[in-house]
């Protein structure tokens, strides 16, 4: 772990010279979101009174766990590719006494910071608006982290697979927002159609979100919880393996 540390530091000292210009979609973004859907959509919602809670107790932690996933994501798509083929920051690396564990667990620890900044300074923002229901919140990070990183290792691997970068248009289309927007993150998954309904309970987006609305709302049950975590824990594990190989093959075959 030391020497992936070093790599670690790499994309730390990088990020100093490029915050500024992720506050946007890092901060504002999602507090825009809130903002316009919980708080002005949400007064059309409150008046169904469906949800048993305010609409935008209900949307903020599906926002938090969309913001986790989309950063993850991003992290792990063009940059990693970038370090591979464009700027070649992992050949360089490699130069050095680092290994491909070590170059890969760096550059995932970076991403997992930048989930953890917006997951830290989002939650504070539902705590102002109130949408905080239970100390069992406190294990809201920690879940976000995890539902991050069940996206940033599979897609680091699916960077070191691909040839061009033309396959992120497809990820980010059809996998990515699709997650984003049918997840349950915005109404209840099981108001979709017999099928599709059944997809959306497959992603990690959907048991994030059902594990982050259970800890913000103070409704998560010891059983589901630890079935949420186990899940995404396994595209944690599945992932990492897939992006040392690819990367393996990329990098040292």
């Amino acid at each position: 772990m030391t020497y992936a540390f070093r790599a670690y530091e790499y994309w730390l000292a990088s990020y100093r010279r490029v915050w500024r210009g992720t506050i946007f979609s890092t901060i504002l973004n999602p507090v825009l979101y809130l903002s316009a859907l919980g708080v002005g959509l949400g007064k059309l919602v409150n008046r169904g009174h469906q949800l048993g809670v305010p609409y935008l107790h209900y949307v903020a932690p599906g926002i938090l766990a969309s913001t986790a996933m989309l950063i993850a994501a991003f992290e792990s798509a063009w940059p990693v590719m970038g370090a591979i083929r464009w700027t070649r920051q992992f050949h360089a690396m490699l130069a050095t006494p680092l290994r491909v564990r070590d170059v890969l667990l760096g550059h995932q620890l970076y991403a997992l910071t930048r989930v953890g900044i917006a997951s830290a300074i989002y939650l504070v923002v539902i705590a102002a608006f109130g949408a905080i229901h239970s100390w069992l919140a406190v294990f809201a990070f920690p879940a976000a982290l995890l539902l991050g990183w069940s996206f940033s290792a599979p897609i680091a691997g699916l960077s070191g697979w691909l040839n061009r970068e033309e396959g992120f248009n497809a990820l980010f289309r059809f996998g990515v927002t699709p997650m984003f927007l049918f997840s349950g993150t915005f109404f209840p998954v099981s108001r979709l159609p017999q099928g599709i309904r059944e997809i959306a309970y497959a992603t990690p987006t959907w048991h994030g979100v059902d594990l982050l609305r259970g800890l913000t709302l103070g409704t998560a049950s010891l059983l589901p919880s630890l079935g949420h975590v186990a899940y995404l824990a396994a595209w944690v594990g599945g992932g990492l393996w897939w992006a040392r190989r690819t990367l393996t093959r990329r990098l040292v075959s």
